[in-house]
């Protein structure tokens, strides 16, 4: 009995050891979840279109947004002071480094699998947004970054100055291209590479011209390494030279979230578009010299004022269709303007000059003054607010309204940008052609870009475009050129004071800002590093009111030039 009791305990216990062993595969399997993909069978290729895509769209939303007010492309006549006078807060930069935690697993798992594109791929979007979080910020997270899944030492990860962040970036280009260079595509499956379509040779020409972009960035801080660079990028030849090479991505246009900014077929009221306004400053220099890009990019006022001395009151209190006073009506709808104005209908307001003491802009193209106190009232608007646009300044073109297609393309570095970059380095006298030759070739690839290419021989020659060996007329061109794209125009402002800006009277400073704000994650999860980063910035008198962590203060990359102010 007592062998039968033992022999019994013993079944009973493997039962018990095998129900438990069963429960535990069972719960194995519940906890993996059917709609992850698992790590170790990860497919590169499903992975970049992530990180491509996510990435033209912050950088387009930078370069429309309000860099673009920075710069002064753009001005808003609603929800303004972000846009047009500095006005920020503290800005999160974790949509940055999710995308880069997503792209460290492109390129570990590409490292797996021995693919050498995909690899490439993954650096230069390392690099690419490295390169943003230490433009618009300053010093950062880099080399612990991504690490926090390996150690707990990680989740509040060191700052990293901007020269070592600078020059990772320089090295990761770097391989990215000798990668490239092999020609070697194994693995990559049509459609998935958004940019350029699994091609190895344009990769390398796109990696190139980012290099090139960054040794400019650095021409003042690190002259030798910035021109070493520049000349051996331009001696090989391989870097993007036509539009046709651009970096750019396409918008699906299927919903708002990945339509362009602002397009119309996704909002009731389109007054995301309509508070939109071309800058004064960019306005008036393309009509200075004709230029066939301002055409392309924003509309003539829907009302037009007309000098009238025979007038016998100062100004007419309503518009006038084909030259007759529409009495009682002072304005009407941007749908209704469109569509008379499509008929053929012409709109004007007259004044009379000699009693209407108020200046008013009369030109078919007038764009809004930077930092206006109340933008929405100028050029005498009779409807200032949200209501109804200002029917006396120009809105963009009818094209930026649209969901996709033809312009309406987030370009990551183009043709024109690259010939710029060489045109200086040429002006410096660094051994990378003529000055004169890239300057041109800027201007003609960024026509061409705009559709406008035909008109570049009569334009070349107005005596204000000819080339006149200046780096003015160089930085001007190239900040023309980067309409949609303004965030390096900031940039070459930071470290050249070129074009010569000029802060608007609401600006809380009298200067244009030089930094983003560290956002408060920052500063309350991850104070002692954050801290450290904050001694390394340069306090000015402009930083007074606001302290180091402030959109004035100078980073790494500027002390020490006297720039931009």
């Amino acid at each position: 009995m007592k062998r039968l009791s033992v022999f019994s305990k013993a079944v009973f216990a493997l039962a018990i050891l095998l129900v438990s062993s069963s429960c535990e595969d069972k719960l194995t399997e519940l906890n993996e979840n059917p709609n992850v993909v698992d790590p170790a069978s990860a497919n590169p290729n499903m992975l970049m279109p992530t990180v491509m895509t996510e990435v033209g769209k912050q950088y387009l939303n930078l370069g429309y947004g309000d860099v673009a007010g920075v710069v002064q492309h753009t001005q808003k006549d609603g929800w303004f002071s972000g846009h047009n006078s500095y006005d920020w807060t503290p800005n999160d930069w974790s949509t940055y480094y999710n995308l880069l935690r997503n792209n460290e697993f492109l390129y570990k798992r590409s490292v797996e699998l021995n693919y050498k594109f995909h690899q490439g791929v993954a650096l230069t979007m390392r690099a690419f947004l490295f390169g943003q979080i230490t433009d618009l910020w300053g010093d950062a997270p880099y080399t612990d970054a991504l690490k926090g899944d390996v150690s707990n030492d990680y989740i509040l990860p060191k700052f990293d100055s901007q020269e070592v962040i600078y020059k990772g970036i320089l090295e990761d280009l770097k391989a990215a291209s000798a990668l490239f260079a092999s020609g070697d595509a194994t693995g990559y499956r049509t459609g998935y590479d958004v940019f350029y379509n699994g091609d190895p040779a344009k990769w390398q020409k796109f990696s190139n011209s980012l290099l090139l972009r960054y040794y400019m960035r650095l021409s003042a801080k690190l002259p030798d390494v910035a021109k070493a660079g520049i000349e051996s990028i331009y001696a090989s030849g391989v870097f993007i030279k036509t539009p046709a090479e651009d970096a750019v991505m396409e918008y699906v246009g299927g919903t708002s979230g990945n339509s362009w900014p602002g397009a119309a077929e996704f909002e009731s009221d389109p007054s995301e578009f309509r508070r939109r306004k071309p800058a004064k400053m960019l306005t008036d220099k393309l009509l200075s010299v004709d230029d066939p890009r301002l055409k392309v990019w924003f509309q003539p006022v829907y009302v037009r004022w007309v000098a009238d001395p025979t007038l016998t009151v100062p100004v007419d209190p309503f518009i006038r269709k084909n030259g007759v006073i529409q009495n009682g009506t002072v304005s009407l709808t941007d749908a209704k303007y469109l569509t008379e104005i499509k008929a053929g209908a012409k709109f004007t307001r007259h004044y009379n000059p000699n009693t209407f003491t108020v200046a008013v802009d009369t030109r078919e193209y007038v764009g809004v003054p930077a930092g206006l106190i109340d933008p929405s009232s100028y050029n005498y608007n009779p409807t200032p607010g949200q209501v109804v646009q200002n029917q006396h300044v120009s809105q963009l073109a009818e094209v930026y309204r649209g969901t996709k297609g033809g312009l309406l393309k987030a370009r990551i570095i183009s043709a024109a940008e690259v010939s710029f970059i060489l045109a200086e380095a040429a002006l410096k006298g660094w051994a990378a052609g003529s000055a004169e030759t890239h300057y041109n070739a800027g201007i003609k690839n960024s026509l061409e870009t705009w559709g406008v290419g035909g008109q570049y021989a009569t334009f070349i020659q107005h005596k204000d475009v000819k080339f006149s060996n200046k780096l003015e007329q160089i930085m001007e061109q190239k900040w023309i050129a980067g309409w949609t794209a303004a965030t390096e125009a900031w940039m070459d402002y930071r470290r050249t004071g070129l074009p010569a800006f000029k802060a608007g009277p609401a600006s809380p400073e009298a200067v244009l800002p030089v930094r983003f704000i560290y956002g408060d994650n920052e500063t309350n999860y991850n104070n002692a590093n954050i801290l450290s980063a904050l001694s390394k910035l340069e306090e000015n008198p402009y930083t007074k009111i606001r302290g180091k962590n402030s959109q004035w203060a100078k980073p790494w990359i500027i002390q020490g030039t006297g720039k931009p102010w």
